[in-house]
């Protein structure tokens, strides 16, 4: 079933994997675990921006690299294969001519549509993680999977089910995870290295209450939006990504059918996390050029503003949500 991957990293001896600019735990284990599955190969793990603190339980996340690796016989892009989201690489004239000449291959688990335009081979299939559709992959091909992918492996696949408690998530995934353990994957101690790395200073405990003050809420309280200017990004991003600060708060409160947090920043790019509990929010992403999952989707759109893009989700959302009734109500 995944024969394709097989043949793409025979014969090479240097690959580079990368992750899209917004790394999260997911693309973090996923080419972390790529590299200790792809053994007899040297690995390249790359991502154009630093990992950020918050993702540092993970094991060699260090070894990850924002220098691009010009010498491999071979790219492999994890958990995404939009073009926005890699839109740094694709920039630099050089690094895009190298992707349209070298062999490329791209696995991702989100239901986006595949718009990279340079020529490559793909496996997507709409599982709650990457490192998911890796492990089968592996699997698949009987590539090895040690105990340090295991881990990475499990950490990624937790981090992106909110600890497996998603909708995305179902016995399969389970079953899954118990093979992980199987192969030394322990969730007690992996647990307790993220708890140690979500830690919060009282600057960011003082900085989401904050946050907490500024919430905007709409449609009669069914969807909260929250604005994270700039000068924010550069202040606490590094500690603590205001995303995950505040996200979760936001789809808890009592009436939020959907939960926003809508970056800004000074070239006119306006970025947004969604999370809803109403299967939406990738419909949401996708009217600004995005995608995800039913549940939990992003975007990335530009020569907007905060309250543009706010005024266009007030629009949208109540036909979404009626949609998303009536075809409960069919489904009867």
């Amino acid at each position: 079933m995944y024969k394709s991957f097989a043949e793409f990293i025979k014969d090479k001896k240097r690959l580079c994997i990368i992750q899209a600019e917004n790394p999260d735990g997911d693309s973090l284990g996923s080419a972390i675990a790529l590299d200790y599955i792809l053994a007899e190969t040297e690995n390249y793990l790359y991502c154009p921006v630093d990992i950020p603190k918050y993702l540092r339980y993970f094991e060699d996340w260090s070894r990850v690299e924002n220098e691009f690796d010009w010498k491999a016989d071979g790219y492999i892009i994890v958990d995404t294969a939009s073009s926005i989201l890699i839109s740094k690489l694709l920039e630099d004239p050089a690094i895009k001519n190298l992707l349209f000449t070298k062999p490329v291959f791209v696995i991702d688990h989100h239901e986006t549509e595949d718009d990279l335009e340079f020529p490559h081979e793909v496996i997507i299939e709409p599982l709650p993680a990457c490192a998911d559709l890796i492990f089968k992959i592996a699997e698949d091909n009987r590539l090895s999977v040690n105990k340090e992918a295991a881990c990475a492996l499990y950490s990624a696949i937790s981090s992106d089910t909110l600890g497996l408690v998603s909708a995305s998530v179902t016995a399969d995934t389970m079953r899954t995870m118990a093979k992980l353990i199987d192969l030394g994957a322990n969730p007690a101690e992996l647990d307790e290295q993220r708890r140690e790395f979500m830690k919060k200073s009282q600057r960011i405990l003082d900085y989401k209450a904050d946050l907490i003050k500024r919430v905007d809420y709409s449609l009669d309280g069914m969807l909260a939006t929250i604005h994270i200017p700039f000068e924010e990004i550069q202040k606490y991003s590094d500690e603590y990504n205001p995303n995950v600060l505040i996200l979760e708060e936001l789809r808890l409160v009592e009436g939020v059918l959907v939960a926003i947090a809508i970056k800004t920043y000074p070239d006119g790019k306006v970025t947004g996390k969604i999370r809803a509990s109403k299967p939406v929010a990738e419909q949401i992403a996708g009217y600004f050029g995005g995608g995800g999952h039913p549940y939990a989707a992003g975007f990335r759109t530009y020569d907007t503003s905060y309250e543009d893009v706010l005024s266009d989700v007030i629009k949208i959302l109540p036909g979404l949500l009626k949609e998303c009734e009536n075809n409960a109500q069919d489904n009867l």
